[in-house]
């Protein structure tokens, strides 16, 4: 392997490591946000769902840079560790937009309980 290449293989493992380490905050923070959620903890539900779409606004940009250097021609080897990385936060990314529902439907709850009261 050429020394460009090889260049170019560690500068995509660093950035697929990026992404999966973000979406992964992302990951947590969800979790985080669900558990307040459950006991109608909305604000704090708010405040981690929040972090978790910066997390993965931030690993979509990492992906995001790589993908527009390519596309203006910066050719990358294909590596089955940043595969990985995109599958993540398209995972992550589907996870953050299904927490966001639950939440509203469990603050749909918690107000139509409080009016019955």
């Amino acid at each position: 392997m050429d020394d460009t290449l090889e260049m170019k293989q560690e500068e995509l493992l660093q950035v697929a490591m990026q992404i999966i380490m973000h979406a992964g905050d992302a990951r947590l923070r969800i979790n985080e946000a669900l558990k307040a959620a459950k006991v109608f903890d909305f604000e704090q539900a708010d405040s981690k769902m929040k972090e978790a779409v910066d997390e993965i606004t931030e690993a979509h940009r990492a992906q995001t840079e790589v993908i527009q250097r390519e596309a203006g021609g910066d050719a990358y080897p294909y590596t089955l560790i940043f595969t990985h990385a995109q599958d993540t936060i398209m995972t992550i990314n589907s996870e953050v937009r299904l927490a966001e529902e639950m939440i509203d439907i469990l603050k749909l709850l918690e107000e139509r309980t409080r009016q019955v009261k």
